[in-house]
């Protein structure tokens, strides 16, 4: 079946074979365009061109009659500063989500010219343009790229409005790539169709070693074909297959990871989040982990996951040695759920680094559980908490944790202060404290902002 290039009739989209010669360039505006006068402002009506990259860059806008993005040419300014130091393995940060100065954000017919300037460029070994409009458009030259360029072993192409056809595109050229580690496609609608590429392509490529392709609404089919050709893929380490789009309640996609996971002995990393799991669906990921000896990372974030479904989390903990960092945020474990860990974590298991059990409706009682585990298991180190029910004694169980060094403000997603004698817990996100938490009479824990006037006392020998 011959497949049309977006926007070019008459040609085919993938020939498969050496690059010929193109009849005539795409139909791209007639003339470069100004850049937005914020971007201008930034970059420079007339910027310097100081290296072969962004020159390039610029004269090939000139001769293509294509719109020059000012963004695209300051940062492959940025990159030829790092060639001429002699850097080489470098990554092209080209993301359209910045924001620490204006973006023009990269369209299709912008990532034609880039792909034309990397396609031989051996300094450049990752590519990220995600939060960007490529479209179709370009994740056909995105394809060409991959079977062109020899260096590429990152690329990031999340969030780009790349539908099922660009998807297939992308896949195919896989089949073929031998260099290419880790390929980002979070976010773009490729939906099932796209998806079975992606699966197919997994039966031929053996040298890609990270697949995400997390809120990508794959369907239930596509699923169960990665859950077959991982059976047998023994060079993936990791995929994120969150947020497909699953009809039913029979947790057939847990059927089929489970069993994957007692065939395939390399994976070391799965994120399986909202994958509608309950108690059921654990319980077939938990039996896979009796088996398995390799998967170090699991992420069933955002299920239906309650107290019941921790009883054979738990009992697995006590005899699994490889899972070091265990995901459960946003499911509903509650109390008794944080207990049934606790008294794993602090008898038996030795080798779960990391343990996320924010907004699981958990109060003191069980926050006060996991703290204890801490200071009796030597491994755990990173606990994240957020979202639940703190009270007094949860804020001074984890306040004495810092003190003892057991938890380091790095690795929490709280903070023990001291307000007016009482001890109590900050938030921390992306290095923000967004909520306090106290209790200065008896009875509940009290919430207020940062800037309520309060005098801040880190906790560290002043309790």
């Amino acid at each position: 079946m011959t497949t049309r290039r977006p926007r070019e009739p008459g040609r085919r989209m993938w020939d498969g074979g050496s690059e010929a010669a193109p009849a005539g360039p795409p139909p791209l505006p007639p003339a470069p365009a100004p850049a937005p006068a914020a971007t201008r402002a930034v970059l420079g009506e007339a910027p310097e061109i100081i290296g072969h990259l962004q020159e390039n860059y610029y004269n090939l806008c000139v001769e293509k009659s294509q719109k020059i993005n000012y963004f695209i040419l300051h940062k492959l300014q940025e990159v030829d500063k790092e060639i001429e130091k002699g850097l080489e393995g470098l990554t092209l940060n080209i993301a359209g989500n910045s924001c620490l100065m204006p973006v023009e954000r990269v369209t299709g017919e912008d990532f034609w010219i880039l792909s034309r300037i990397l396609k031989k460029n051996l300094y450049i070994n990752g590519l990220d343009v995600r939060y960007n409009l490529i479209s179709d458009v370009g994740a056909y030259y995105a394809a060409r790229l991959l079977q062109k360029q020899h260096k590429l072993i990152y690329l990031n192409l999340m969030f780009n409005d790349i539908g099922p056809e660009g998807g297939e595109l992308i896949a195919k050229a896989l089949h073929k790539n031998t260099t290419l580690k880790y390929l980002r496609m979070t976010g773009n609608k490729i939906e099932n169709k796209g998806g079975m590429f992606f699966a197919a392509m997994l039966q031929i490529n053996s040298s890609l070693e990270k697949l995400d392709l997390g809120d990508c609404d794959l369907g239930m089919q596509s699923v169960i074909a990665f859950a077959t050709v991982l059976t047998q893929n023994q060079t993936i380490k990791g995929i994120n297959l969150n947020r497909p789009i699953l009809y039913g309640e029979q947790e057939e996609s847990t059927v089929h990871l489970g069993h994957m996971l007692k065939e395939n002995h390399c994976l070391v990393e799965l994120h399986m989040c909202k994958h509608n799991i309950k108690n059921c669906g654990i319980k077939q990921l938990c039996d896979a982990l009796y088996l398995n000896g390799s998967l170090r990372y699991l992420d069933v974030s955002c299920n239906k996951i309650t107290r019941d479904g921790m009883v054979y989390l738990a009992d697995v903990l006590k005899t699994n040695t490889t899972l070091e960092v265990l995901d459960l945020s946003f499911n509903r474990i509650e109390n008794a759920g944080a207990k049934y860990l606790s008294e794993t974590l602090a008898s038996h298991n030795r080798s779960l680094k990391a343990l996320s059990v924010v907004s699981n409706n958990i109060e003191g009682e069980g926050l006060v559980a996991l703290s204890q585990s801490m200071k009796i298991n030597p491994t755990l180190s990173n606990v994240y908490i957020w979202g639940n029910k703190f009270d007094e004694a949860t804020c001074v169980a984890y306040s004495e944790l810092m003190q003892m060094g057991r938890l380091k403000p790095d690795n929490t997603d709280v903070e023990a202060f001291v307000v007016d004698g009482h001890v109590y817990l900050a938030e921390v996100s992306n290095g923000l404290k967004k909520h306090y938490y106290w209790r200065p009479t008896y009875g509940a824990a009290c919430r207020h902002s940062a800037n309520a006037g309060f005098t801040l006392v880190p906790v560290g020998g002043h309790l």
